[in-house]
């Protein structure tokens, strides 16, 4: 028996780093998976890899930054499965350690268009379908890097992450009543991006790795997806509103 049996979950970004460890949790938990990502081939590839080990998984190209692919996505997800418990908006473009001058306009507006808009449009996707299941859970994705204690090349940046926050508790405010939580995390963790990132820049990344209390970069299955299933479980009902730092303590999210 798994926390999350008879529950149906649609994990944006599952193609790879923390949305397919998330996936990879959830599936050990029971859910039935709505993957999506850009790329459809790696969805694909995690979706298989998954139904290999039993789990009910339906892949898909979507790429948050298109209303009509967040609009197709929810679909089809309640055409496969009947409806949505849980959403995880983990996917976004992203464009850090560029300073405010050198930021563009383009780079900015993708990243609002692909986080904060797509959040926004994905819980309102969902919303109803969350309703009509007497409730469920969403967990949407900010940074650690907006309470970095240099900010320079990550305003941009964190500026949008802080935005899904607002809209974060926005949600939860409303939808309360609906029985419907909505949640955000702050992660700081491992992936293929920041593996380059850490190669290319190794002086940031040890400088980085100061901060942390903990003095280690996170683990997307051990540390961010098990907390991840924390919130969208039934251990965490009375939590809504709230930003949850997954950083080994470098941030202070009041």
């Amino acid at each position: 028996m798994g926390v999350l049996d008879g529950k149906v979950a649609l994990i944006t970004g599952a193609g790879q780093g923390l949305g397919q460890a998330i996936a990879q949790v959830f599936a050990d938990e029971g859910a039935a998976l709505m993957l999506s990502g850009r790329t459809e081939a790696k969805v694909v590839k995690v979706a298989d890899a998954l139904r290999a080990r039993g789990a009910q998984v339906e892949a898909m190209h979507a790429d948050v930054g298109r209303a009509d692919n967040v609009a197709a996505n929810v679909a089809r997800c309640v055409e496969r499965f009947g409806g949505i418990d849980i959403l995880i908006n983990n996917a976004q473009s992203v464009y850090t350690n560029i300073s405010t001058n050198d930021m563009t306009d383009d780079q900015f507006i993708e990243m609002f268009d692909t986080g904060p808009l797509a959040t926004f449009r994905y819980m309102k996707a969902a919303y109803p379908h969350l309703k009509a299941r007497g409730g469920g859970a969403i967990v949407n994705f900010a940074t650690a890097a907006a309470k970095r204690w240099d900010m320079q090349g990550y305003g941009a940046y964190a500026g949008v992450k802080q935005a899904i926050r607002s809209l974060t508790r926005g949600a939860a405010d409303e939808w309360g009543a609906d029985n419907i939580r909505v949640n955000t995390i702050a992660p700081l963790a491992t992936s293929p991006a920041f593996e380059v990132w850490s190669q290319e820049q190794p002086e940031q990344a040890d400088d980085l790795i100061r901060q942390i209390p903990l003095r280690r970069f996170g683990d997307p299955v051990e540390d961010i997806a098990r907390a991840v299933l924390f919130l969208v479980s039934p251990d965490s009902r009375y939590v809504s509103g709230a930003t949850l730092p997954l950083d080994g303590g470098m941030a202070n999210f009041d």
